[in-house]
């Protein structure tokens, strides 16, 4: 199998990836055979809680937020990153590197946005959710608001959140649909996202009206019904996206999500590291 471009993956240049390495990614894209990689730094605008700061999850985060808990991500570093997409291809000129960028909360930070995406030619862009409201100026993500809300609840409101992403037109690709997931907790029982059909069903809609791709992120993996619902709405293309945030953790599932995504009818295009579309 020949596996497609990992078009979602973190180096030393996003914030949160302490384990990040671009050589080091890019060695281990050789190693497996991928075609191309992209690295879609974290340009995250919105600051979010930390809570229960005590937990050992929570350790890294805290470390950066201030005293009142508040986390407020960095601003990349464009002038390193872009030398060192540079310096690494010219030691991998096998491996086609793809530059990019992961916007979270577009639709809350277009001005900032559409000015960093200004300062540099950027080949893959991506739409994120990560955080949504608690209150007036606060935000939290779904590790925290899962401590807050009940869980069906944390998971209607992500999605009904991603049609006001989707209205962003600074992104090409929706990542990770399915990003609350991740922290579903386990008391809550199985995670089925029957009991969310219509949610998704919405959220998938209103991306395939526009003709963007959907990220099929196998950070977690994705639950072939969303698939399902996703070519049933419309939806004409996908990406693959491990979110790696080290070397280690590129391309992880993407053998499975290959069978997954062939089976409902996506085919690679004219180069490997082309979006996928339907048959």
């Amino acid at each position: 199998m020949i596996l497609p471009a990992d078009s979602h993956v973190h180096s030393e240049y996003s914030w949160d990836a302490a384990e990040g390495s671009m050589e080091g990614t890019c060695e281990r894209a050789v190693e497996l055979g991928l075609p191309a990689v992209a690295f879609t730094e974290h340009m995250d605008f919105t600051g979010w809680e930390v809570i229960d700061r005590h937990l050992p999850e929570n350790a890294f985060l805290a470390s950066l937020a201030d005293t009142d808990g508040m986390l407020t991500p960095p601003p990349i570093d464009l002038d390193g990153y872009f030398e060192t997409v540079e310096r690494c291809r010219e030691k991998y000129p096998g491996l086609r590197i793809i530059t990019g960028v992961e916007l979270g909360e577009p639709h809350r930070h277009a001005a900032t946005a559409a000015r960093l995406l200004a300062a540099g030619n950027f080949e893959r862009v991506l739409g994120s959710l990560h955080c949504l409201p608690t209150g007036e100026d606060r935000f939290d993500e779904p590790p925290g608001l899962f401590r807050r809300r009940e869980a069906a609840q944390v998971v209607r409101d992500y999605l009904g959140e991603i049609p006001l992403v989707v209205a962003s037109d600074l992104f090409s690709v929706l990542a990770h649909i399915d990003y609350a997931v991740r922290s579903w907790p386990a008391e809550a029982g199985p995670f089925d996202p029957h009991d969310f059909g219509d949610e998704f069903r919405h959220a998938l809609r209103a991306l395939a009206a526009t003709g963007r791709a959907l990220e099929v992120n196998t950070s977690l993996p994705m639950h072939p019904t969303i698939l399902r619902w996703w070519r049933e709405e419309g939806g004409d293309a996908v990406t693959f996206g491990s979110d790696a945030h080290s070397p280690a953790g590129l391309a992880r599932r993407f053998a499975e999500a290959v069978d997954m995504v062939e089976a409902h009818g996506f085919r690679p295009g004219r180069h490997p590291y082309d979006i996928w579309s339907r048959a």
